[in-house]
């Protein structure tokens, strides 16, 4: 069986007993009935012949409510393996971002091309762009991958911060050192700095997004007006159970690293984990079970109202970086014009569409493309949305045929020097708002 039809196999074995519900609850799980120990976190002798091993995302003394950490109970201790050394970075590239400068443009991508045969999801990994310092753990970057084939015998970690998967086209299997984790198109995946995972592609190809997050750790907004409900529900979010590998043969684990690629071969499989208990884990969440919250009067809501995870700085309500989706819904306002509305932020915005059409685009902005609107940047409707929505008969509306979203980010994004020379980079993106008409009638 090939590698895509034997992950797909695995996917159709799982079940909802499968995952743990809840985000940043305190979840365990154990593959080996036994094999997590009760009671205290490191006995003297771990159950099974196993090695306790702690996995922290923050410093110890975090405030108890923004603590990761998880403990792990693994065939062999993370601490068993030869030294890394340097390998190409491919087509990664990190913050901060000095081979251009920050452009005050609109830039908009149409998908990345087809890459060459044998492209795994980490070979297939293409820095467009990013902003802060990974070294002083603050801003962020937008990846897109474009994949053909699984990851074998290649295991990732990322050292410099998590990751934020939104396939596009193709689903994923991650294999991670918590378990197995299903993300399709529709759906996305969070993986926590440092855990270590494998890649498997449910399709003959994958492409989609990724954001990679040096900051604070996503976590949910805070609710405010709202109230106790609405928007990402935390028992949306799905994380794995135990699920271990038990091989030994030589394995490549590849780790970034303040931003560049080190790789060392092992002579077992790092995805060992027996047992495990934390909140430091990897989640799936399904975009359409996103609660959208919305006007039921007149105007617009900013697309704030649209946040389903956000990295908080040091700044209360000014994000390193938000996760926001523009996921299925009704429009009823009033007298109100009703896609998005021309604007000028002072948040960085880049977008990307995972289907369908965006109702602030009629044209040229299509599924695993993107737009990048930097800070400042005047931007919003095109002429014909524009045209068409100022006309429009202002009855209930549902928005079902598009899937879109956005990274939101504090810094402006500078795009690599790859992703500013691109041939998929569109020229003439400003041709979208030509034949605006003065409508002014003194």
């Amino acid at each position: 069986m090939s590698g895509t039809g034997q992950a797909r196999k695995i996917v159709e074995g799982l079940t909802e007993a499968s995952f743990s519900p809840g985000f940043g609850n305190e979840h365990s799980s154990e593959a080996e009935p036994g094999a997590l120990p009760h009671g205290r976190n490191s006995p003297q002798r771990a159950p099974l012949g196993l090695y306790a091993e702690q996995l922290s995302g923050s410093a110890f003394t975090e405030p108890r409510a923004h603590n990761r950490r998880s403990w792990l109970y693994r065939i062999r201790p993370s601490a068993a393996h030869p030294p890394f050394v340097r390998v190409d970075n491919g087509h990664v590239r990190t913050a901060p971002f000095t081979e251009t400068v920050p452009d005050p443009n609109r830039l908009r991508w149409n998908p990345l091309p087809e890459p060459a045969t044998g492209t795994d999801w980490l070979a297939g990994l293409w820095t467009l762009g990013g902003n802060g310092d990974v070294t002083q753990r603050t801003g962020m970057a937008v990846h897109l991958y474009h994949a053909n084939t699984s990851m074998t015998d290649r295991v990732f970690s990322n050292a410099d911060g998590e990751l934020l998967i939104v396939p596009e086209h193709g689903g994923l299997l991650l294999v991670t050192e918590f378990g197995l984790l299903p993300a399709r198109p529709g759906e996305v995946a969070l993986v926590p700095r440092g855990v270590r995972f494998r890649v498997e592609l449910l399709d003959a190809t994958a492409r989609g997004y990724v954001c990679e997050n040096y900051g604070q750790p996503f976590e949910l907004p805070e609710l405010g007006p709202i109230g106790a409900n609405g928007l990402a529900n935390a028992r949306d979010f799905l994380a794995p159970v135990a699920a271990y590998e038990d091989v030994e043969q030589p394995v490549e684990v590849v780790n970034k690293f303040c931003g560049n690629l080190w790789a060392a071969t092992y002579d077992h499989s790092p995805l060992d984990v027996v047992a495990w208990h934390g909140t430091h884990v990897p989640y799936v969440y399904d975009l359409r079970r996103f609660n959208v919250i919305g006007t039921i009067s007149y105007d617009h809501p900013d697309p704030s109202i649209f946040t389903v995870l956000t990295s908080p700085s040091d700044t209360p309500g000014l994000a390193g970086v938000d996760f926001v989706v523009f996921a299925p819904r009704w429009l009823v306002g009033e007298d109100t014009f009703r896609p998005p509305y021309f604007h000028r932020n002072v948040m960085s915005e880049y977008m990307g569409l995972i289907e369908g059409a965006y109702d602030a685009k009629a044209e040229g902005f299509v599924p695993g493309g993107g737009s990048l609107h930097n800070m400042m940047s005047a931007h919003g409707p095109d002429r014909e949305t524009f045209d068409r929505a100022s006309a429009a008969e202002l009855k209930p509306q549902k928005i079902d045929d598009g899937l879109a979203f956005m990274f939101e980010t504090r810094w402006p994004v500078t795009a690599t020097a790859q992703a500013a020379n691109a041939d998929h980079l569109q020229m003439g993106y400003d041709d979208v708002w030509q034949g605006l008409q003065r409508h002014f009638r003194s």
